[in-house]
């Protein structure tokens, strides 16, 4: 595949880029592209302030339930702009105080849900809604040494190229065609890795990227394993609570790559509700990369088209699912999770998620006995849940 450059990009594209052996995938990537998809990704437009986090607080954490309902007692809220109209197939229809005012509309719209959303939320709703509101905090050692060892198992498998994006259109061109060329690795390699998925699912719009994906050898009738590698600062295996958000992670993309292998995927949709033009002639450099792949496309229709030939040509994934766990210092395995899929308790976790994302609910504080993920939360010293005197379950993770 190839990696997408955007033109404002500070570094220039060097002609070496398109000299790369014929036999390496190239991965296509873009800034843009990754603002869409996570959250892994962003999950805010601003940052923390150096004003004290408590101000902070009273003037931007609002209830989603007491916006929805618009009841202004201590909140605030009579001067807040709400966005009243949105976009339906080219016109702009009048929709609900509830709709308007939801996580899922302000922070979410035209951009969907990303499966890092759906597990935040499953960890703590309430510090989701705080991350959101008052902005992401700074990615803490751990984390970053997290990020670099993927970006190193990506790179054992895979050669970037930047590319310079100049729309929309381009940038989710440029996605299905990394999916398209990682689902061929997968198929004649066995073995692909941080493959971008979306996909419709519950009635939202989702987006992910894959760590892993496998496909078993010696086998007629293969299907491919969703794989997860998370890295670790203690030579020991995390608590149940963060096994159980891995596992709800690697269920949410064999949830949407089902999808996708099956042909559910409604492309009148996809278009209006992230803006995209389906006539639009793709770039020439756009264009130039998907030739070199073997996908000439003169729009993002047509990729769309290479896409679906190319997920009909896959079976949906394993129903084991793996979590692999490494020593941060020096990659060792520390153990693995080996889980069957549970369809029903994703899409219950999934709805549960969607009710705040909707406001359909007011977002819950994390519970008595997983009170010890307070510890490691920069919302902590504000958080209701821990200034109300409650104790604190010790645990042995953080």
């Amino acid at each position: 595949m190839t990696e997408s450059q955007s033109p404002s990009h500070e570094e220039e594209q060097t002609s070496q880029n398109n000299k790369l052996p014929d036999n390496i995938p190239l991965e296509i990537i873009s800034d843009e592209e990754m603002a869409l998809i996570e959250a892994a990704f962003a999950t805010a437009t601003r940052s923390l302030i150096s004003s004290p986090l408590r101000a902070h607080f009273q003037n931007n954490v609002r209830s989603i339930t007491l916006l929805s309902k618009r009841s202004f007692s201590g909140c605030g809220l009579q001067n807040d702009p709400l966005v009243a109209d949105v976009e339906d197939s080219g016109r702009f229809q009048k929709r609900n105080r509830v709709v308007d005012s939801s996580l899922l509309h302000r922070f979410r719209r035209k951009r969907g849900l990303s499966v890092t959303d759906i597990t935040a939320t499953e960890w703590c709703e309430k510090k989701m809604e705080y991350t959101l509101l008052c902005g992401k905090p700074e990615k803490t050692k751990a984390m970053k040494a997290g990020s670099i060892r993927h970006e190193a198992l990506e790179e054992e498998v895979i050669k970037k190229v930047k590319v310079h994006v100049s729309s929309a259109e381009d940038v989710w061109a440029l996605k299905f065609l990394n999916f398209i060329v990682g689902a061929n690795q997968l198929l004649f390699d066995g073995l692909t890795r941080e493959l971008p998925l979306v996909g419709f699912a519950q009635g939202v719009w989702m987006v992910g990227i894959i760590d892993e994906i496998r496909m078993p050898k010696g086998q007629s009738d293969a299907y491919p394993m969703l794989v997860d590698t998370k890295t670790r600062v203690r030579a020991s295996l995390p608590a149940e609570p963060q096994r159980r958000n891995g596992r709800l992670q690697l269920m949410c993309y064999k949830h949407l790559w089902d999808s996708l292998v099956a042909d559910e995927f409604p492309s009148r949709q996809f278009f209006e509700f992230f803006s995209l033009n389906p006539h639009h002639i793709l770039s020439a450099e756009i264009r130039e990369n998907t030739a070199k792949c073997g996908f000439p496309a003169e729009t993002l229709t047509d990729m769309l088209r290479y896409s679906r030939n190319t997920w009909c040509m896959l079976p949906p994934a394993h129903e084991q699912l793996l979590l692999r766990y490494e020593l941060q210092e020096d990659q060792s395995l520390l153990g693995e999770d080996q889980f069957e899929y549970d369809l029903d308790w994703v899409k219950g976790q999934i709805k549960s998620s969607l009710e705040v994302w909707r406001g359909e609910r007011e977002a819950s504080y994390t519970s008595e006995d997983e009170r010890w993920k307070c510890r490691s939360c920069k919302f902590a010293s504000e958080c209701p849940a821990i200034n109300s005197g409650s104790p604190r379950r010790k645990d042995s993770e953080s």
